[in-house]
């Protein structure tokens, strides 16, 4: 691996310790601001203390994973295992893959390739496809997931009214089937077009976001949410509002931060380092969300973005 072989050590342990010295700083500030109070920023942590002025007081590691494809161009560089390990040592605790991260081993091979680093994957984006379900619910509990899904849905998708409520039929199915088979709920992770497509409810006669219908439609036994935070901001939705009104269906988040770019499609930046506001989003979720997931589109072939994300999440103050 090269992608960070250009920095001593010793450098990028201070690079590393700045950024979480000015994480911890915003979020004090962004707290008190919050509570009323003046904002005043915390000295800038010393170099080789901002970790554990860090630990307890953020997101716990435990809590956090990632999403593979954000390496796709990093991983065929350098490969799987060699981005798992560079993951592991910056702390990260779980991962979650993608058809590309597999690499070709079985289920068997990555759950050891997994536990060598010390990880693990509760979540992964694989087939919803019904006819060869059982066989994606073996491949998850081998390697150990918790939950099921996909980078969307399940078919005939949100194409028209009759499309989603049948969705929502398919989804209760395959979370049944998922969760009876020891494995966990079926999730949906969302786009810009399930908020922005709308039906009319022929229930209530009110106009409703695809999202909503797949909501209210499924059943919360079998089925959750991975509500992807950017393209939800990107489509005009409070977030930090909607995981209030919906949180006991989301147990799983998208970290993802960016430019909203008007009409034109939000510009992924690392987490922190976009135009979301945080601070009422990650309140909001405390308490309903069981993984914090992040994730960027086409991140650099370098660390930066899983450790910038990671300090950004692990040093967040309620």
């Amino acid at each position: 691996m090269t992608h960070h072989a250009t920095a001593p050590a010793g450098t990028t342990r201070r690079r590393r310790s700045r950024r979480l010295g000015a994480v911890a700083a915003l979020s004090l500030m962004a707290g008190a601001a919050l509570a009323g109070q003046p904002a005043t920023a915390a000295p800038a942590a010393p170099a080789g203390d901002a970790a554990s002025q860090c630990a307890g007081r953020g997101i716990p590691a435990s809590k956090i994973s990632i999403q593979m494809f954000s390496y796709f161009g990093w991983s065929r560089e350098a490969g799987t295992e060699a981005v798992l390990a560079e993951l592991a040592e910056i702390g990260y605790q779980n991962v979650e893959p993608f058809g590309g991260t597999y690499e070709g081993r079985t289920a068997e091979q990555f759950r050891e390739l997994l536990d060598q680093y010390g990880l693990k994957a509760p979540t992964s984006h694989g087939s919803t496809d019904e006819a060869r379900f059982d066989d994606t619910i073996a491949f998850a509990k081998t390697v150990g997931q918790k939950y099921m899904g996909s980078g969307g849905s399940a078919s005939p998708g949100i194409g028209s009214l009759e499309d989603t409520l049948a969705t929502a039929e398919a989804l209760d199915r395959l979370g049944e089937r998922s969760k009876k088979s020891g494995t966990g709920k079926i999730f949906v992770h969302n786009h810009q077009s399930e908020f922005t497509t709308q039906y009319v409810d022929p229930g209530s006669g009110e106009t409703k976001s695809a999202w909503e219908l797949l909501v209210e439609n499924t059943d919360p036994r079998y089925v959750t949410f991975q509500l992807d935070v950017l393209w939800a901001a990107d489509a005009g939705i409070d977030v930090a509002q909607l995981i209030e009104e919906h949180g006991d269906r989301i147990e799983l988040l998208h970290v993802k931060d960016g430019l909203l770019n008007g009409d034109e499609r939000a510009i992924p930046t690392d987490v922190g380092e976009g135009e979301l506001d945080w601070a009422p989003i990650l309140d909001a979720a405390q308490g309903k969300v069981k993984y914090y997931i992040v994730e960027r589109d086409g991140a650099p072939a370098t660390a930066e973005f899983a450790q910038d994300s990671f300090d950004f999440l692990t040093c967040y103050t309620y």
